[in-house]
């Protein structure tokens, strides 16, 4: 059958959820724990690794530092969901076919696409071929052995975004020896308020990490970054932080994408070429009265359960409601000892509160430790997951409620 499976006397809707980070892994068990007694609605999770990804802690094991082992078919256990390992190599929309590892082909009637993005090693010549990322665990594991094996000499990151700042920070306290450079063209906490700004800064300073703002890489060479303007940083390893990019597939597969390859959803988080496929997470171009959201995990798991309350109401002849979120902080850990919260206005402008030090490493660290109890608790209560913010007058969009 092109379209359907019969599962005894009743006709299977298959449901495809591509990617198992922190989007879909929400929408994975939300969905299979609504509809774990219907045996007319099959759920598949597709992901390259068995292995859960806790993007959150990758600066900590890009120092060596060892994460849980979190699995993706445990998890999944009990919710009536199947696993599926293997690389997505392409889209077929037109045929609800997705081709797996280039051999194997499954069909679907409801696609969630969520597989996420990682670091834009394209932007700038070199950094693909000479630069570490920390795109996922096995990037994380290569740049932790290249540290273990300097004896001294500097490591450059580049880009002063968040990620950025917490590499540079657990690599300075992670290992004295190094000097660690931090490049970009905005000061680190940019977004943040004067307090919390300053307080990174100073953290920052205390490890040792040299900032250069104002500046752009134009080319990455083995021992050395180029500048725009012309002048040379030496540097024994290169961490890339700076800009992301999206899967290819999608706009491949002739979904409506944006500028970054994102894609464009309506307000219930379905494509607007394709309505029988959701998107969620940092694949997604998810518009609030804001403008379009950013990849965050906070953003992101919403979207994963706000997709799997989608199908279960279409499933059930009902129509999605639109999907609204307001952001509501921004933790950055300084190392292992040091931290800073900067609360947030629902479109992510800052607030004048903030947490440091201390307080903020509990705040931050529990805020890293909740996806995977979260997962847990939707497994046996759906409707645990359906609170956050959604941001009153900030994310209402003109013509929905």
């Amino acid at each position: 059958m092109s379209a359907r499976q019969e599962t005894g006397t009743a006709t299977a809707h298959r449901v495809v959820i591509l990617g198992a980070g922190y989007a879909g892994m929400a929408a994975a068990v939300q969905l299979a724990a609504r509809v774990k007694r219907r045996e007319d609605v099959r759920v598949t999770v597709v992901n390259a690794q068995e292995r859960f990804t806790e993007r959150m802690r990758l600066h900590m094991a890009a120092t060596g530092q060892r994460l849980a082992e979190l699995s993706v078919p445990e998890l999944l256990e009990g919710t009536g969901a199947r696993f599926v390992r293997g690389w997505v190599t392409a889209l077929d929309p037109a045929a609800r076919t997705v081709r797996i590892d280039d051999d194997r082909v499954l069909p679907y009637d409801t696609l969630v696409y969520g597989l996420g993005a990682v670091a834009d090693t394209a932007a700038v010549p070199g950094a693909d071929e000479h630069a570490y990322t920390l795109s996922g665990a096995q990037d994380a594991e290569a740049l932790a052995g290249r540290l273990a094996r300097l004896g001294g000499g500097t490591v450059v990151v580049a880009g002063s975004g968040l990620t950025g700042v917490e590499a540079a920070a657990e690599i300075a306290e992670r290992y004295p020896r190094l000097r660690v450079v931090l490049l970009g063209r905005q000061e680190p906490g940019a977004a943040m308020n004067p307090k919390a700004k300053a307080y990174l800064r100073a953290a920052l300073d205390r490890l040792g990490v040299r900032v250069r703002a104002g500046v752009e890489v134009v080319k990455v060479l083995p021992d050395t970054v180029e500048l725009a303007g012309g002048e040379n940083i030496a540097a024994d390893a290169v961490l890339w932080t700076s800009g992301t990019r999206t899967s290819p597939l999608a706009a491949a597969a002739g979904l409506a994408v944006d500028d970054r390859g994102r894609v464009v959803t309506d307000a219930a988080l379905r494509s607007v070429s394709h309505p029988e496929v959701y998107a969620v997470g940092d694949a997604a171009a998810v518009r609030q009265g804001y403008g379009v959201m950013h990849g965050t995990c906070q953003g992101g798991m919403p979207t994963g359960v706000h997709a799997a309350l989608s199908i279960d109401r279409v499933l059930r002849g009902k129509q999605p409601k639109p999907f609204r979120f307001g952001y509501y902080h921004t933790p950055v850990s300084l190392g292992r000892g040091d931290a800073v919260v900067q609360f947030a206005r629902p479109d992510d402008s800052p607030r004048r509160i903030c947490l440091t030090g201390r307080t903020a490493v509990r705040y931050k660290e529990t805020v890293t430790a909740s996806p995977w109890p979260t997962y847990g608790r939707m497994k046996k209560m759906p409707a645990s997951g359906a609170f956050w913010p959604r941001g009153g007058r900030f994310t209402r969009l003109r013509g929905t409620r």
